[in-house]
């Protein structure tokens, strides 16, 4: 299928063969007919695409210090590496679209092959959605019309926060697509409408819809004459749905507003507010997010649990079928809307028009008759096979560790490499022709049957490791995956029996014993007569509660899945097996406790290790310290860019950070190619495994846990 992408690094808008999305358990595939070009947003995204690196820096400033502090602790070059892969990243633009179910999760209740339906998709022949992000078109509203639901639904949305009633006198600053609507929506609900812009050709539109309009001109205030409309009383609420820099429409806003009177703001603006106003006139000033009660909240969108109807009567699905509503009585009309329509195929002309010109709003219509669904795109036409011995990669998973770390690395391996997977296609495409991958797909199953693949690499979320390390060693594959190996015993068991019947070499992403700096501390270590004490300081940083890491399911929580490295480093540095585990967690914590956590290991040599796994520092300050205290010396690893001896022995710095992802997967690669035994033994990855299970428990249960 065909999809626009944009690069953020120099905003170029160019198409992408990808393959057609998977389908979930709680999502519709939707084939598209018409998508929406949001003039505001997507005019945003272009303009910061196409800006120097010094115009992103001052657009994004609340980012500097978050470079700055990454600075500090990881280094200049990580950091770096960093941003421009971030800036790499093709994002595919849009989120307005009507098209045709093709395909409905198995949990996607209400929906059917055929039905129409607007959605919160990108610009592509196929996108898949959340069910809580789609909604089904009554039968006389026509694709045209409801492919402006979601950008009603921001204006929605602005209009519920105000709360306007009958006769009440509302000003609308900004009158681009979602101003249009909100003057729509505010007359029909009764209201008198004041509507404002720089552009006389909306005002005038927005006269059309009933509206009295105000042209802005040079310096010349609006206030006095929206305090006329009003009668003299100022106006009972302000919706600001504005796309600029200034703050400019929000001073305005308070100047006209009257006493205890309410700002919404759904546009973008400067939020330099002056107090003066605002503490004399007792103003309410709110800020609109997007659609309504669910967006961005991983819970409504990803899990699909809806909001009780009797707490949350309008949630951004209920604000969509509310709009396509309100076009089904004739209400509202989008036809003056649309100023101009392109073939899907020349979406790039489009946009060009976009930065050159002052459109309102731009549709693009989709070939009816689209080929067939491909789930797996050919990137190139070299064929590619390989002696069994060497290397082949199948590539699962795509998420920000993929493409900043594993990728880049493999890439520069000397692998040669087959298929990348997603299943949700996405920029699958743009990433396996960027990292050099022969075959693009939304299919696992393509990886696993491919028979010139004989080594699997496995990064996607945590809960599904387990299923996909035992069909890859079913299929007689290698397997490298990144941790957690499991999430509970029985996925560990299924492993251990898959394992058992294979030839393959598994191994788990512990990159840190890998590292120049773990290595050199093992070499010193080598003549140790005694047990070793080592204390391990993580300053893990918070992750937000809604995140899928927490979940039981997804992520297993953050010391299965994180704290699991520290415990592979007490385990690779004292040589001993893992005899027992001690752990303790806080209580009553705002967020979370399970990633507050002290753990004592016990080895069976008598060594004894503690790992501080904390998530509520600074990230000001490094993120780990590893001390080893052993016969006389105390070894210290700051942040793997420094190793120091304290005592007899040799310390070590270097410029650049390594925390030995490229040493871990060139020992894993040349294990396979000369049959060499596994970097890390499998009982030790079971071992570790098993011994972040036990953690887990024994925060729970306050007693040590025997592994």
């Amino acid at each position: 299928m065909k999809q626009l992408t944009q690069n953020l690094k120099n905003g170029v808008i160019s198409f992408m063969e990808s393959p057609v999305p998977q389908v979930g358990r709680e999502s519709v595939v939707v084939k598209s007919s018409l998508s929406l070009i949001s003039t505001g947003t997507e005019r945003m995204l272009l303009e910061f695409g196409r800006g120097s690196l010094i115009e992103k820096v001052k657009s994004q400033p609340e980012k500097v210090n978050q470079v700055i502090n990454k600075i500090k602790t990881d280094g200049l070059m990580p950091t770096l590496d960093a941003v421009r892969a971030k800036l790499d990243d093709g994002i595919v633009p849009g989120y307005s679209l009507v098209g045709e179910v093709f395909s409905v999760g198995r949990n996607a209740e209400g929906f059917y092959r055929g039905d129409r339906v607007v959605c919160n998709g990108g610009h592509a022949e196929f996108v898949c959605v959340s069910k809580n992000l789609a909604a089904r078109i009554p039968d006389n509203v026509s694709d045209e019309s409801a492919v402006f639901t979601v950008v009603g639904a921001i204006a929605l949305q602005g209009i519920r926060l105000l709360n306007p009633t009958l006769g009440e006198s509302i000003c609308v600053i900004g009158l681009g697509l979602v101003g249009q609507l909100t003057v729509q929506l505010l007359t029909a609900s009764g209201c008198r409408v004041f509507g404002i812009d720089i552009n006389a050709d909306k005002v005038k539109l927005a006269e059309s819809f009933g509206a009295v309009g105000f042209t802005l001109s040079g310096n010349e205030s609006p206030v006095e004459s929206a305090i006329a409309f009003s009668r003299g009383m100022g106006m009972d609420g302000v919706i600001v749905a504005a796309s600029t820099k200034s703050t400019a429409p929000v001073d305005y806003a308070a100047e006209m507003s009257k006493k205890r009177g309410k700002i919404v703001l759904t546009g973008v603006t400067g939020l330099e507010l002056k107090r003066r106003p605002f503490y004399d006139k007792e103003l309410t000033f709110q800020v609109s997010c997007s659609y309504g009660p669910g967006r961005y909240d991983r819970g409504y969108e990803e899990l699909c649990n809806d909001y009780p109807f009797g707490y949350v009567r309008w949630t951004l699905k209920r604000n969509f079928e509310a709009v396509l509503d309100i076009m089904a009585a004739g209400k509202i009309d989008v036809k003056p809307l649309i100023t101009h329509s392109f073939p899907f195929n020349d979406a790039v002309k489009a946009y060009d028009l976009l930065m050159t010109e002052n459109p309102l709003g731009i549709v693009l219509t989709y070939e009816k008759d689209t080929p067939t669904p491909d789930f797996s795109v050919e990137l190139t036409n070299k064929p590619v096979s390989g002696r069994s011995e060497k290397p082949v990669v199948g590539y699962i998973g795509v998420g920000n560790f993929a493409k900043q770390v594993l990728l880049p690395n493999l890439k520069n391996s000397g692998a040669t490499l087959k298929t990348i997977s997603s299943a949700s296609g996405g920029n699958v495409s743009a990433l396996g022709r960027k990292f050099g991958f022969a075959v693009a797909s939304s299919e696992y199953s393509r990886v696993f049957e491919d028979t010139d693949i004989n080594t699997v690499f496995i990064s996607t979320r945590h809960g599904s490791h387990a299923e996909l390390v035992v069909r890859a060693l079913q299929s007689g594959k290698n397997v490298f995956v990144e941790k957690p190996l499991a999430l509970n015993e029985a996925e560990l068991s299924g492993i251990i029996e898959a394992h058992k019947n294979s030839n393959g070499i598994l191994l788990v992403g512990f990159n840190r014993r890998f590292s120049v700096f773990s290595r050199k501390l093992k070499e010193s270590l080598i003549s140790k007569s005694d047990p070793l004490c080592i204390n391990i300081m993580v300053n893990a940083g918070a992750i937000e509660g809604s995140h899928w890491v927490h979940d039981a399911e997804s992520g297993g929580g953050r010391i299965i899945g994180e704290a699991c490295h520290f415990m592979d480093l007490i385990r690779y540095f004292t040589g001993s097996g893992i005899t027992e585990v001690y752990a303790v967690s806080t209580h009553g914590h705002s967020v979370t406790d399970s990633d507050k956590m002290c753990i004592t290991l016990k080895c069976s040599d008598g060594s004894i290790g503690t790992i501080n796994y904390f998530s509520n520092g600074s990230k000001a300050y490094p993120k780990e310290r590893i001390e080893v205290f052993s016969e006389g010396r105390v070894y210290v690893i700051d942040n793997f860019k420094s190793l120091t001896c304290f005592g007899k022995g040799k310390s070590h710095k270097q410029f650049a950070q390594d925390k030995g992802h490229v040493r871990e997967i060139t020992e894993f690669l040349r294990a396979i190619e000369t049959g060499n035994k596994a970097p890390i033994p499998f009982d030790e990855l079971v071992e570790i495994t098993l011994s972040s299970f036990a953690a887990v428990e024994s925060s729970k249960t306050g007693k040590p846990v025997t592994v």
